[in-house]
Parts: C-alpha cells; structure tokens; sequence
C-alpha cells in the first residue's frame, strides 16, 4: 500500500495538479428526530413552514414523518459545508416552535411502534411510491430501526483532477471507465480501513431500554431506563442497528461497477418467499412495493454507496450503469451529540484525507477470505471497540487495534501532508494527530466521552440527549440566520409546497399501473 499511494502522491505533486486537491467536493446529509420539549417523539406532520418534504432540495424527512433530514449543496470549503448544516439547523428551529431535534443517533424513548408515523409525501403516484417503501421497510425490518439516525458524507474529486490522475495510471480506457474503476478502489479501501472510523467517531455505546423491546440481548444496564455496551463504540452500526440477515446473504460486490450493479440488479428482481408470504396488496392496501428481496436499491444497507444524480424516471441502477460513478456516500458517520450539529471541521479534514488515501493507494480486489475478515473486525469494533488489548484480523493474522490504526494513519498523514501544502493550511497534518492521540487514549474517543458524559448526568440515556439537544438548540440559536439565507430558504419553502401540488395534478396514471410500470423498468 505504501508504494501506490507515495508513488501517486508524488505524481501529482511532480504534474502540478496537486492544486486540484484544493477543489474537493463535499456535501452532507444529517437526520435528526423531531421531539417534544420532554423528549418524546413528535406526533405532528411535517411543519408547512419547513415545505415539502417531497421536492424541497434541503430538508426533508426519512423513513418517519419525525424524521428530519437536511441536506447540503455541494460545497468545497468543509467549513462553508458546516456553516450551512447549522443554518438549516437554526432556520428549521424558528419553524419548530418548541420541538427539538434530538442530537443523537440512537432515538429517545419510543415505548411502542405504533408511536412512530411513517413519512407521507403527499397523493402524487412518486408521493405514494416513497410512502408505501416505507410501509414495506416497517413490515420488513420493524419500525423502531428506521428511527436511527445519522450522518452521510458525500465526496467527489474535481472533474480537472481526472485526466492527470488517469495519467499517472496509465491508463488508457474511457473516463467514464476509469472514474468509475478508481471511485471502486476507493469504496474496496474503504471497506478495508472502515473499522478505523468506527473507532474514532463512533459515538452510540448506549440507548434507551425501550428501543430493544422484548428481544433478548448481550447489552448492560447502566440505568432503569439505559443499555450499554462498556467497550462499544457504534451500537448504531452493529447487529441491533442497521442490519438483517437477508440482506447479510446477498454478498453485494465492490469489486467493480458491473459486478456491484449486477449483484444489486439480482437482489432487486429476485422474489423472497417470506416476502411474498407477506402479500404486496392485502384487501387493497399495499404492503410493500413488490416481494423481492429489495424492494429498491436504497433498501440494501451498506456503510458506502457509489453514487450518480439520477434523471427524471432514472433509478440509481441505471443511472451508474449509463453514466458511470459521480462521487461517492459515506454512510458509517454517527452523529455526535456532544457537538450541536453533530459532527465537528477536524473530523471533516480527517475525513478528506482519509478518502484520498483510499483512491491513492492499493488497487487490489477483496477476496471472499478478506470481506469476512473486514466483517469481522467490524463486528469487534462496534461492540468492544476500545476494550482493552483488543485484537483485529489482518491478512498476517491478529494485530492490535494500535498497531493496525497507526499503519492506516502513517499513509493518512503523508495524504493530509500534501493536502495541507496544497491548501497552505496545517489542518489536515492536526486531524490526524487528533486521531493519532485517540487510538493512544481510548478515552478521548466520542464513545468514551458520551458514557462517562452520561454517567455523570445520572445515567438515563433519554433525559440526558433531551437536555443536551436543548442545549444545543440556545447555541445555534444564539448566532442569527443570515436575511438573505432566510429569505431564500423561506421562498424554497413555498416554491416546493406549489411544486408538490403540480405534480399531484399532472398525474394521469392510476397508481396500480404506476407501480406496475416502476417494477418493470
């Protein structure tokens, strides 16, 4: 690995296309529950002040009407990128009145499913289309793990970047081919060093007892109403967080675009029996969108996803297939509730040079052996992640977690070295000393911080977010929202809700011959 990213480091440096790396593209989706001032969660319908949830390009809201979402334009500057993330934050906040957005991944305390209501889009047959995937995501998998929350991370390299890198490979194919094949490098790599992400960011070792019902469960109780894992670091990535064992065995590949599209494409037009047991449409009410084993590509759960803006009537499928790969989403980010919006400028640094790192460095495929070795120490990272001694796989067998994260990071620290030259700045060069300290101190980690942050709160995981995302809301509240801002995102508001209701009044087809032809395409 050292040899491919110095050689294609000093590449780039010797072109002079090094400059380039000042023209990254970010952009950030972050969720966020809407709750009670006691914490609970809210009953309303998506505000009107806040538009439609349908067409509204920045805020809108996943699987549950209570389930908030913004997400950013695309930025360059990380900082520009944060700054917009906390104004949607406060813009949303003079809309909300006295509700709250709750500042952590794992929800507050939902007593029953039937509290949490499933987002509604409105009558259009594309309103129905969102809608109705959700009811089959609650017959699926359950509503209580749709009201996880978290952060995804959007990333591209400048299109000015492309040709001089291809060069450096020596390659001699289409653009399209090469941009693709090298973000797939960059997704195998990931994979590869996720488990470091999970380490220093993870920030959900504990919940609220109501989230895990009656299932049984290996977690403690660290109070009346509050689990924890001692060790754990991302309980929202582990095995009670996103995850199932249907998904588990479709074995989707990252190796390249046709044998990822072509995984996915099986899992989509594949029946499952326990889904067609389930019924698609039960005494005329759809339970789902169709009985295969994804009802649609966004159905299948995975920490990274290549990605291409879709057309009008494109699914994602098609559009990589015929376009090639435009950036890629992280979606492995919790959401830090120490930090008001969850996520802090030297974690987005960090992560900068740690996914230039993964495009730079070693091209080599994943075997079945090293996708169960990454699935493994994942597994222990997730639940005993900063335990003491703890041990990962490695294709020479078990190295200490220290030793494995400070290999990945002396390649970080050469990327985030020329990052900072050619951005005159020393803040990648810090992120990673930052996270050079945490793999030294496991204390330091966010996970660390958040149990003993609420241990000494008292140890109720609910009252303890509730007081902090009401903390958080008198920050960012604190800072005025810029006219001009307001006023755009005010139009925005009111130009989706007429958006919406055009759609509604274009449709021409019923929604039974709407779904069928959606299935078919």
């Amino acid at each position: 690995m050292p040899a491919t990213l110095d050689h294609n480091l000093n590449q780039l440096l010797r072109n002079g296309s090094i400059q380039l790396l000042t023209q990254l593209q970010h952009g950030l989706e972050k969720e966020g529950l809407r709750v009670t001032p006691s914490g609970h969660l809210a009953q309303s319908a998506h505000p009107k002040g806040l538009g439609s949830a349908l067409t509204h390009s920045e805020i809108t809201t996943d699987y549950s009407e209570a389930l908030l979402e913004f997400i950013t334009p695309v930025f360059q500057n990380t900082e520009d990128m944060l700054n917009h993330l906390s104004d949607l934050h406060r813009f949303s906040y003079e809309v909300l009145q006295d509700e709250l957005i709750w500042c952590a991944s794992m929800p507050c305390d939902i007593q029953s499913e039937a509290e949490i209501p499933i987002a509604y889009y409105g009558d259009s047959n594309i309103g129905r289309l969102k809608h109705i995937y959700r009811v089959g995501l609650q017959h699926r998998y359950g509503k209580m793990m749709q009201t996880i929350a978290g952060i995804h991370y959007n990333f591209s390299l400048p299109e000015q970047l492309w040709p001089a890198y291809q060069a450096i490979c020596n390659d001699h194919g289409s653009m399209q081919d090469f941009r693709s094949a090298s973000y797939f490098r960059l997704i195998r790599n990931f994979r590869r060093f996720s488990w470091l992400l999970l380490y220093l960011f993870g920030a959900s070792p504990a919940l609220c007892k109501s989230f895990m019902g009656e299932q049984p469960h290996n977690l403690e109780t660290l109070a009346s109403d509050t689990l924890y894992q001692p060790w754990a670091t991302s309980l929202r990535m582990s095995d009670l967080g996103y995850s199932n064992r249907i998904q588990s065995s479709l074995n989707i590949c990252y190796n390249r675009l046709d044998s990822y599209t072509d995984s996915l494409q099986r899992a989509i037009r594949t029946s499952h029996p326990a889904y067609e047991r389930l019924g698609v449409k039960v005494q005329g009410e759809y339970r789902q969108l169709n009985s295969n084993i994804l009802q649609i590509e966004n159905e299948y759960y995975s920490d990274i996803r290549p990605k291409r803006v879709t057309e009008s009537g494109e699914k994602p499928v098609q559009a990589l297939l015929s376009r090639g790969v435009q950036y890629i989403e992280v979606r492995n980010t919790d959401i830090n509730p120490l930090l008001p919006i969850g996520i802090s400028a030297e974690q987005a640094s960090f992560m900068d040079a740690f996914l230039v790192t993964c495009l730079l460095c070693n091209d080599a495929e994943l075997s079945d052996r090293e996708c169960n070795l990454i699935a493994e120490n994942h597994q222990r990272i997730v639940n005993r992640g900063r335990q003491p001694d703890l041990m990962l796989l490695s294709a020479q067998g078990e190295v200490s977690r220290e030793q494995l994260g400070q290999d990945i990071l002396e390649q970080i620290a050469r990327t985030a070295s020329v990052l900072d030259e050619a951005n005159q700045t020393q803040r990648y060069s810090h992120s990673v000393a930052l996270q050079r300290e945490k793999l030294r101190t496991p204390e330091l980690t966010p996970s660390a911080q958040v149990l003993e942050a609420l241990r000494q709160h008292g140890g109720s995981y609910h009252h303890w977010i509730r007081d902090l995302s009401q903390q958080h809301r008198q920050t960012l509240m604190q800072e005025p929202l810029e006219p001009g801002l307001k006023a755009r995102l005010l139009t925005e508001a009111h130009t989706s809700l007429l958006e919406q209701a055009s759609i509604e009044a274009a449709d021409t087809l019923s929604f039974d011959a709407f779904l069928a032809r959606y299935n078919q395409a």
